[in-house]
């Protein structure tokens, strides 16, 4: 059942005039679902949590769109939409949130520089609403307002084509980026589409898998070859555990390789779990322990410490183990062990595929 007092929260979000009480709304929201974290069952709580992600997001979007009208620049040109990557295409953003996005926009009948300024100049404006509203830019460049990132459909072919056939370290990265992306605003087909294009390209190039392989393989589970926990050694953060590189980020990994396998679209982890375990790609029995693993692996990182920079919610995603009581320690070792166990078997999955 739907709690009344949130969606009226979301709609609130999905109705605001102006920028300025997207970020009123979202910094509401910030201090009430810190209160909350331990009151709900963690799906439950990921699951509010990113729904108001997108609401402001989307929300974002649309300003952008009126503000455009406004400069007399008329509205979108063509059917578009707006993406996003990383923890936010998976849907498991935490109470902070980079922005990592892309658009893809429909292939112009003519005029195609004049529709690229539109759409440039238009995430210029939603990535700088975003920032405003508590998001910093992706480090990476990952962002819309990159023309690198914001492409026609045509466009977008081109460059997946270009990435699968010269399947360098950036390129393999960014191929995985791909694999995570969903749409948050505007024309589904798109998003569809280009889907299609990337998995036709992954059955056209099975080379790739290789070089995916090696990137899903870079993250190492933080459990020693003893059983112990894996500290951070040295600076500020010494003593603590790095949930989002060393739990967290291993098993997305994992799991998203066996989906891009398995031409499953799914972005969110949990989900790609569900269809590997109906695809037998995974036994149920062992499914169910995953899901439980990475149920862990998502509260220990919404309880990572959140801290305000520049305006901007961040963490940086390792908490103090002084947080964690004996229970949630022994947890997290056994946890830690399915994770490893789970890179164990995509290894020897992937490799008798190339074999």
């Amino acid at each position: 059942m739907v709690d009344p007092v949130w969606a009226q929260l979301l709609a609130r979000i999905g109705s605001a005039d102006h920028v300025e009480e997207l970020r009123s709304l979202r910094d509401h929201v910030h201090e009430q679902m810190e209160a909350l974290l331990w009151a709900r069952p963690v799906e439950q709580f990921n699951e509010y949590l990113n729904e108001m992600h997108d609401a402001v997001i989307s929300r974002a979007v649309a300003l952008a769109e009126t503000q455009m009208a406004r400069m007399g620049m008329g509205s979108p040109p063509v059917p578009y939409a707006y993406l996003l990557f990383g923890s936010g295409g998976r849907k498991e953003q935490t109470l902070s949130s980079d922005q990592d996005s892309g658009v893809v926009y429909e292939d112009p009948v003519s005029d195609s520089a004049k529709v690229k300024q539109y759409f440039k100049q238009l995430t210029d404006i939603v990535v700088g609403y975003l920032q405003t509203s508590g998001y910093p830019p992706c480090e990476g460049n990952v962002l819309s307002s990159n023309s690198e990132w914001c492409l026609s459909l045509s466009e977008w072919r081109a460059k997946l084509d270009h990435w699968f056939e010269e399947p360098a370290w950036e390129s393999v990265r960014y191929l995985l980026i791909i694999a995570d992306g969903r749409g948050v605003y505007g024309n589904q087909d798109l998003v569809d589409s280009l889907k299609d294009c990337f998995f036709t390209d992954m059955l056209n190039h099975p080379i790739i898998v290789r070089r995916m392989l090696e990137n899903t393989m870079r993250h190492k589970v933080l459990l020693g070859v003893f059983g112990h926990l894996l500290k951070e050694r040295y600076g500020e953060d010494a003593g603590s555990l790095d949930i989002k590189y060393g739990a967290y980020i291993p098993m997305v990994n994992s799991i998203r390789l066996m989906s891009i396998h398995r031409g499953i679209r799914e972005t969110a982890t949990l989900e790609r779990i569900k269809r590997l375990a109906q695809t037998g790609l995974l036994q149920e029995s062992d499914a169910r322990q995953y899901e439980q693993a990475f149920r862990f692996f998502l509260r220990l990182r919404l309880m990572t410490t959140e801290q305000m920079e520049d305006g901007y919610y961040a963490n940086n995603g390792k908490i103090s183990s002084r947080k964690l009581t004996r229970e949630m320690t022994d947890e997290l070792k056994s946890s830690l062990r399915l994770g490893k166990k789970l890179q164990r078997l995509v290894m020897k999955q992937t490799m008798g595929r190339l074999t």
